[in-house]
């Protein structure tokens, strides 16, 4: 058993999220990912959601970097850039997410590298994109979400703009590198030319709400958000998230009229529609007030026996404990050199024929620094050892 992508070498420069995590996803699909890193590591080495570093290993680092290889280098030191040169010259794939310019400046830019290795698929992801009036301006998640509109769709009418609560824009850019890496392979396959990829935070963000956008340039209606807490700006009653006696439960499209009938709300017993626009904000008092007399599991059921689209809104917490993520092996325990025993979230995705059961820790800065140095620059251990100590390599 054997992963799809067994035989396909990653260079990966990026750091932060949406890189790492497309790295780390060719990982588990059998590629080889030689994480090349700077001396003082990937920037979320000293950088961690919840400041959280069990052994002195961030949090952040290990959720995107198992399955990895790592080497340290100075890429502004001939010797550490001309092994940068090496292992791009024999690999698939490369995947950055500097600022535009970076690489190209450095000397191992698409252009540069595509002469010795023509089948190269370079893959560069950026903030805004590669150009434009905001090519050269810092790009994040949070800038990003808010440049394409996300923040304002949250929250309740009068509130202020609202951030999501996860990395979307890097997430969804992290897909984005995914599809074009394996897309652009699949061309090689056929050409044996390679080719460079261009994904941005901005762009990935904004096809995150495709639905939304076609829906507000169609329609001659601003969205509004919500007053009373009901679903988004985009959605109706019945849409959105209720209180019951000790817990939430969440309720999606159902036709008012079934819900009023097992609520008993003789005010919607009438109403056919799955998504009411004018006068959600009536709606959800009505419900409010039912859904709070009932037990959450109890009324899950009795909902759940009518086919009503349901489901409970867990704490965050408790995600990993709820039978059906249990069931999916979404979260996989594994043992970390410094960082003792730690709890990743798995690949979400299955094969009938081939394994992704491939689970190794996120690697230590510079583990494997060594190992490549002899295989791709031909050095010994004496010369490894000197540049180590040149602060040229850190291993």
């Amino acid at each position: 058993m054997t992963g799809p992508l067994d035989g396909v070498l990653v260079a990966d420069f990026s750091q932060l999220l949406q890189g790492p995590f497309a790295t780390q996803a060719m990982a588990d699909l059998g590629a080889r990912i030689i994480k090349v890193e700077p001396l003082g590591g990937d920037w979320t080495r000293s950088y961690a959601m919840l400041n959280a570093y069990p052994g002195g290993e961030s949090v952040s680092f290990l959720a995107f970097n198992r399955n990895k290889e790592s080497i340290a280098l100075d890429l502004k030191s001939p010797e550490g850039l001309e092994l940068a040169r090496s292992i791009i010259r024999r690999a698939d794939v490369v995947v950055e997410n500097f600022r535009p310019g970076v690489m190209d400046r450095l000397g191992i830019g698409y252009e540069a590298s595509r002469v010795d290795n023509p089948g190269l698929v370079y893959v560069a992801s950026s903030g805004f994109g590669v150009d434009g009036p905001y090519a050269t301006r810092p790009g994040q998640d949070l800038l990003a979400q808010s440049v394409a509109g996300l923040p304002m769709l949250q929250g309740n009418a009068e509130d202020p703009p609202v951030a999501v609560g996860v990395s979307a824009a890097d997430v969804a850019a992290s897909f984005h590198i995914i599809y074009g890496t394996l897309a652009a392979l699949i061309e090689r396959g056929r050409t044996g030319i390679g080719q460079r990829v261009d994904v941005s935070l901005l762009n990935s963000v904004i096809a995150f709400q495709t639905q939304e956008f076609v829906a507000t340039i169609s329609s001659a209606e601003k969205p509004q958000r919500p007053a009373a807490g009901a679903g988004n700006a985009f959605t109706g009653a019945p849409y959105g998230i209720y209180r019951a006696r000790n817990g939430y439960i969440a309720i999606a499209m159902n036709p008012l009229k079934l819900l009023a009938g097992i609520l008993q709300i003789p005010e919607l017993m009438d109403e056919e529609s799955k998504n009411v626009m004018e006068g959600r904000d009536l709606v959800k008092p009505l419900l409010d007030a039912k859904i709070a007399l009932w037990d959450r599991d109890e009324l899950l059921d009795e909902l759940l026996g009518h086919d009503v689209w349901c489901a409970p809104v867990n704490e965050f917490a408790d995600v990993p404990n709820d039978p059906q993520v249990v069931h999916n092996r979404m979260f996989r325990t594994v043992e970390h050199p410094t960082a003792g025993e730690v709890t990743l979230v798995a690949p979400p995705i299955r094969f009938s024929n081939q394994s992704v059961e491939r689970f190794e820790a996120p690697p230590l800065l510079g583990a494997h620094t060594r190992r490549i140095a002899e295989e791709f620059g031909g050095l010994d251990a004496e010369q490894i050892d000197a540049l180590i100590e040149r602060k040229v390599f850190r291993g």
